[in-house]
């Protein structure tokens, strides 16, 4: 198996966008609790391309300051104004059109070696569900974080 490297943010995305920009697809870990439930923290990667044009509910990564760089589900664009928030967060972020860098094709869970596309079945029912349970999202991953990870772990 092996060792994963930890690069910093500063070094790391110059690199993913250059290699972007030449056409490649990028396979990323991902850091964070952001995407909780379905993405954890050091056990699922997305799968990055660059993209033309936008949609609502799709997931991007995007520099919401300089420097700070989120993968977030895009749930508002009105003109050159985008809103987003990661589906296990409670308050949105805000960017340009310029600021997402990249598009998610996909994401892998689990360790599994099979992707998870968000044009599948399975990404567009959870994607529904999901954006429609905003409203008691906090009581959700409230649930989700002091009982469900302790006693089965996570999803």
């Amino acid at each position: 198996m092996k060792e994963a490297v930890s690069i910093e943010n500063s070094v790391l995305f110059p690199e993913i966008f250059k290699l972007l920009e030449e056409g490649h697809t990028v396979t990323l870990g991902l850091k964070g609790f952001s995407m909780r439930p379905f993405l954890e923290n050091n056990r699922d990667k997305a799968v990055l391309v660059k993209g033309d044009g936008l949609r609502k509910g799709e997931p991007v990564l995007a520099e919401v300051a300089p420097g700070h760089y989120v993968l977030h589900r895009l749930v508002k664009i009105d003109g050159d104004k985008l809103t987003l928030l990661g589906d296990g967060n409670l308050t949105p972020e805000h960017c340009r059109r310029d600021d997402v860098k990249a598009h998610v094709i996909g994401f892998y869970r689990k360790g599994n070696t099979v992707l998870d596309s968000i044009e599948g079945r399975k990404w567009k029912v959870y994607s529904w569900w999901w954006t429609r349970l905003r409203p008691i999202r906090r009581w959700l991953l409230a649930f989700y974080r002091r009982i469900w990870i302790p006693l089965f772990g996570t999803l």
